[in-house]
């Protein structure tokens, strides 16, 4: 992380988490970013700028990035390793990629208690840093993610009081817990819906200044307006609360949706939690 980014998220670490970060004396466990959907042209590289092949199943370690293409999507639940029963595997399916053979997973359902990303086509991300640690009282995580092209959406869980969600972008970072948001490289976001107030954004201007906001559920900033957040319309909060719901999913097909010059893209479910929802 470099200068600007570490004052920013010293800034945003303590706008959004002040009074709740706590040491802790257990060591701390590798996360990893585990591939549960791919779509269409995805790839990654595991710090070494060469690219892969990838298919579900595979877990990505921290210093590892994803870069999807024009048609790419992929869903990343990021924490522990996966609880593989849960899963549906498809032997068959190889990457082919020099560090492991991966089997590919025909289907995953996300709880509502994991952290998922889904990053749009045309969208590079790395993890930064990814840590558990269990304290026996709770879990604290540590993430760092690094969107360096595109946009994605993600659902953070509610985090403990010494857990972090950071997200740097070319111009900045970002914090959250607790919310269900999109946020591009540029520092454009959308938050649906937050039990921790929000995404707070800090992104370095033209002029060098700093700008700092919150962005709260309902609302979304756009960094060319030069303008505070401002209300969703009811057309875009439909179309993220049929994106959100679907997460959660056993996933059948990606649709894509083209709403005042943004993407969309959401999943029509096989089968849901809870509810059975109709294919889009």
């Amino acid at each position: 992380m470099n200068k600007i980014q570490v004052l920013l998220a010293a800034a945003i670490c303590g706008a959004i988490f002040s009074g709740t970060a706590s040491a802790v004396a257990q060591d701390a466990q590798s996360g990893y970013g585990s591939v549960v959907r791919v779509e269409g042209e995805a790839s990654y590289s595991l710090g070494d700028d060469n690219w892969h092949p990838l298919v579900a199943g595979k877990a990505l370690p921290a210093g590892a990035a994803i870069r999807t293409g024009h048609n790419g999507v992929v869903d990343v639940v990021l924490g522990k390793d996966l609880d593989l029963p849960q899963s549906v595997w498809r032997p068959s399916s190889i990457a082919f990629a020099p560090d492991a053979k991966v089997a590919g997973m025909a289907s995953f359902k996300p709880s509502s208690e994991q952290n998922v990303i889904r990053l749009t086509p045309d969208t590079t991300l790395a993890i930064d840093k990814l840590t558990v640690t269990d304290t026996g009282a709770d879990t604290v995580s540590d993430t760092e993610l690094n969107l360096k092209k595109g946009k994605i959406f993600a659902s953070v869980k509610k985090l403990t009081g010494a857990s972090q969600y950071l997200i740097k972008l070319p111009s900045g970072i970002a914090g959250v817990r607790g919310t269900k948001f999109s946020i591009s490289a540029d520092g454009s976001t959308e938050v649906f819906e937050s039990t921790g107030g929000g995404l707070v954004l800090s992104l370095i201007k033209t002029d060098s200044s700093t700008f700092t906001c919150v962005v709260a559920p309902g609302q979304f900033f756009n960094p060319a307006s030069g303008q505070q957040p401002l209300s969703i319309s009811p057309e875009v909060l439909k179309m993220l609360e049929r994106l959100f719901c679907a997460l959660p999913t056993f996933y059948q097909q990606v649709h894509f949706c083209h709403h005042d010059d943004s993407t969309y893209c959401y999943i029509s479910p096989l089968h849901s939690v809870g509810n059975e929802h109709g294919g889009d």
